[in-house]
């Protein structure tokens, strides 16, 4: 690893590429980026980089969100068979026939939407700033697409709208049952639970807190307590134990990992850089256009 990590950041320098690595990432792959966080973040972070190459260690949705913010840099997908079965459950055409039916509620987007289905919503979201969006929007009435868990927790949080939500979500964090946390508390009595959003009400009721993979991170950083049972993704576990190496972090279930983000390796990270890997992302201007709207509005709305 060693060698390709040193050739890596050797081609970088020499190539003025700025690599961003999504938090789920191995530790390997984060330790050669530029900037290491969540989607949406990762995505402003590019916009304002000086570099006009980027590659995005990640999954397609998250490469599409840096190539709408910044459409004049080049995007490089770091492993092009990375997708987010999230992202990808519902399309354009779907949504459009769920509008019909309810034309007074508004669309809300998780940011882990792709950029066509961004076409069609009213407003983007981030774990984070869901909660805030959905109570500062005017409209009343929601659909709240597509996880159906993020949902859940958002109109718990926010009684005094109307939401529609459809059986969305995301595979891993969905598998987790109220079980696992129980087993977990009881091996690790002392343990605080932190929880991302996106996983099943039942379990999100169980924690200590609950936030996005950069808030459950800085929390635990932050905290003054010691142990903790991690509730997203496994390889936030891992970047903990490393960031924090006097705490003690225990990941609530070993399903919890997610595929299309393991696949990714400081490997493809080299081969973009030598111009033999990777996808270069591209969008078509119309809907580039008509997808930023709802992310310019959650600006707007204090995301």
């Amino acid at each position: 690893m060693n060698g390709v990590k040193q050739k890596i950041l050797k081609l970088k320098a020499e190539k003025d590429v700025c690599i961003l690595a999504h938090s789920y990432m191995s530790e390997e792959v984060c330790s050669v980026a530029d900037f290491v966080g969540d989607s949406y973040a990762l995505a402003v972070k590019a916009k304002d980089a000086p570099q006009s190459v980027v590659i995005m260690c990640g999954v397609r949705f998250m490469a599409e969100t840096v190539k709408m913010l910044s459409p004049h840099k080049r995007v490089i997908l770091s492993n092009p068979k990375a997708g987010c079965a999230m992202a990808e459950q519902f399309d354009k055409e779907v949504i459009l026939e769920v509008k019909k039916r309810y034309p007074d509620y508004a669309v809300v987007a998780y940011v882990n939407t792709t950029a066509e289905l961004k076409t069609v919503a009213d407003v983007c979201v981030t774990s984070s700033s869901a909660v805030k969006i959905c109570r500062a929007m005017p409209e009343k009435n929601i659909l709240f697409i597509p996880d159906i868990n993020l949902g859940t927790y958002v109109s718990q949080k926010v009684p005094e709208k109307n939401f529609k939500l459809l059986s969305g979500g995301c595979p891993a964090h969905a598998q987790v049952e109220a079980a696992d946390v129980l087993k977990a508390k009881s091996a690790h009595p002392d343990a605080l639970f932190l929880v991302h959003p996106e996983c099943r009400p039942e379990v999100v009721s169980l924690a200590d807190y609950v936030g996005s993979t950069t808030g459950i991170m800085d929390y635990a950083e932050k905290s003054d307590k010691t142990q903790f049972i991690i509730g997203t993704e496994n390889s936030i576990t891992e970047h903990l134990r490393v960031k924090c190496p006097d705490k003690e972090f225990y990941p609530l279930s070993d399903r919890l990992v997610c595929g299309n983000m393991r696949i990714t390796t400081p490997e493809d990270v080299l081969k973009c850089l030598e111009g033999t890997g990777g996808e270069e992302i591209f969008i078509d201007e119309d809907v580039r256009v008509k997808a930023v709207k709802c992310i310019e509005r959650m600006i707007k709305l204090g995301g």
